[in-house]
């Protein structure tokens, strides 16, 4: 039955992502309800958790945060958006990937007009989608009986509903995108660079006074404009709207421009953004540096993604800066007027502490994700390599196959130093224009600090690779980082032991803004990734190409 047409093939291919994500997210979504009354036992406590939210607005909208469903929606925040990398992924590779292995080429040499295959694919990710938003409500709706919940059965599927709706958004756009680039990266690269301007657009009116109308041109805004786990604020009909019709525009014109394009081939941009087109030479470029070695042709490769992962981490990490300036006399504010505010911010992200150090911890958090994020993205292309064969040239000639995995490793290493350095260089930038005193050497260690967590879940998805496909690599390394994530992020609140807490990676990258560099967890996270990254290369070394 599930070879009987396209639309149902796909979705068979997606049930993994379909119960992974449905039901990873949903546990996210309940996991901060266990807490909230352990947050409000008095009206003073009660307060104080209202104030501190207040404070941090730019994660989230603060409305009824001292309830289960506005608890639980504060607390979630931008981290929900992490959902998102599924549908920008499956947009992107949804025709183009397709393209690039020549499967596509079998499919429509059958009796089917390239329409009827796109808009089926089309349909099984918005379904795919659809099935995970119902997944998340249901769970959310467990959550609230079970710890004493305000909203409903129809409010929990509404919450699942508008998030699947701002999915559909971002899988449209990948889709748009890739028929404007030869291969499946670069679109799910610049939907990625996208999400991540979008949330901060969305972040902006929320710390910079009389900027709403720059807010509006995120479509993330609209999501956050329907809170259905506060029945006091409800849904926001007229967003929902918007947002199904922006997901349909956005994927209706990714298959019109499809179907009247060459396949293989794409859309030519307007002459005002294409770039300048190189002068045409016969000879082979055999004295080029990027082919040199597999090193450097690696680092040719992974130039443009890492500039632009480059740009959007180290811009966002320059933004958090500008954040805690604009609310620094607030934050002094709260810190005097309370000792239960270490307590609490510590609850909602941070560490102990200082103002600037303890409420910039707090946002610094996310950066580890975003540049293990970038990680997982390289990983998925050195196994794409070898899965469609575009390594078996490269095995030809008169190399070691472990010396092209530690090369191709390496390259990717020196990008994530670079990104390091280069966000260290824009948070003290941000730092020393906005007047923020924050320790030079913490600073440094909360930027520099986060390079063995990216070189770690490398090395296990090269590691994994030896035995996965690209789908199933990527499918993995995502629920690693999405577990480690939740263990760090939610764990403090549910009072999980000390060895759970362990297992997160998350947890050996510490607190450096506000205690430094724990050199003994960095030399312990290197050890791994050098142990796991050898037994990656030993498996390749002795195994079957794209076995």
């Amino acid at each position: 039955m599930w070879l009987s047409s396209v639309f149902l093939k796909t979705l068979r291919d997606y049930r993994i992502a379909i119960l992974g994500w449905g039901i990873g997210m949903g546990l996210v979504v309940v996991s901060p309800m266990a807490s909230v009354s352990a947050l409000v036992t008095t009206p003073q406590a009660r307060q104080q958790l209202v104030s501190l939210a207040a404070t941090f607005a730019w994660n989230a909208d603060p409305v009824a945060v001292d309830t289960i469903g506005g608890y639980a929606t504060f607390k979630i925040g931008i981290f929900m958006f992490l959902i998102a990398i599924w549908p920008l992924l499956a947009g992107s590779r949804m025709l183009r990937g397709e393209e690039d292995r020549g499967s596509l080429d079998v499919l429509l040499s059958l009796p089917r007009p390239r329409l009827n295959v796109a808009v089926e694919k089309l349909a099984a990710m918005w379904t795919a989608l659809l099935v995970m938003g119902v997944l998340i409500g249901l769970l959310a709706f467990a959550g609230g009986k079970k710890f004493g919940g305000d909203f409903g059965f129809g409010d929990a599927l509404l919450f699942g509903l508008n998030l699947a709706l701002i999915c559909a958004v971002f899988g449209g756009l990948a889709l748009l995108i890739s028929q404007f680039t030869q291969e499946r990266g670069p679109a799910a690269g610049w939907t990625a660079g996208l999400l991540l301007v979008f949330i901060v657009l969305d972040m902006v009116h929320r710390v910079v006074a009389n900027s709403e109308w720059i807010s509006r041109l995120s479509p993330i805004y609209y999501y956050n404009l329907s809170k259905p786990l506060v029945p006091s604020y409800g849904v926001n009909a007229g967003a929902m709207v918007g947002l199904l019709v922006l997901a349909a525009i956005l994927g209706i014109a990714g298959v019109w421009l499809f179907v009247r394009r060459d396949v293989g081939g794409t859309v030519p941009l307007p002459r005002w953004l294409r770039l300048p087109e190189r002068q045409a030479s016969r000879a082979l470029p055999v004295g080029d540096w990027s082919l040199r070695s597999v090193y450097a042709r690696s680092m040719g490769m992974i130039a443009m993604p890492t500039f632009w992962w480059t740009l959007g981490i180290a811009g966002f990490a320059g933004w958090m800066v500008y954040v805690v300036q604009l609310m620094e006399a607030r934050l002094s504010s709260l810190l005097s007027s309370s000792p239960a505010f270490t307590a609490l911010i510590k609850n909602l992200g941070g560490g102990n502490a200082g103002v600037n150090a303890g409420f910039l911890s707090a946002m610094f958090f996310f950066l580890p994700l975003l540049l293990m994020a970038f990680a997982v993205t390289q990983v998925s292309s050195w196994s794409a390599d070898e899965q469609e064969g575009r390594l078996e040239l490269v095995l030809a000639a008169p190399q070691a196959r472990v010396w092209v995995l530690l090369g191709r490793f390496a390259a990717l290493g020196t990008a994530t130093v670079a990104i390091g350095v280069v966000t260290l260089i824009a948070s003290a930038g941000a730092a020393a224009a906005a007047g923020l005193n924050i320790d030079g050497g913490n600073l440094a260690a909360a930027t520099l600090g986060m390079i063995p967590l990216g070189l770690l879940i490398a090395a296990i998805g090269y590691l994994a690779s030896g035995w996965l496909r690209t789908a199933a690599d990527t499918g993995l390394l995502s629920f690693v980082l999405a577990a480690w994530f939740f263990i760090s992020f939610i764990g403090p609140e549910l009072t999980l032991p000390d060895a759970t807490l362990r297992l997160s990676a998350f947890y050996y990258y510490g607190t450096p803004l506000l205690h430094g560099l724990q050199v003994t967890s960095v030399l312990g996270v290197l050890a791994v990734t050098a142990v796991v990254l050898g037994l990656g290369a030993l498996r390749f070394a002795n195994k079957d190409i794209a076995a």
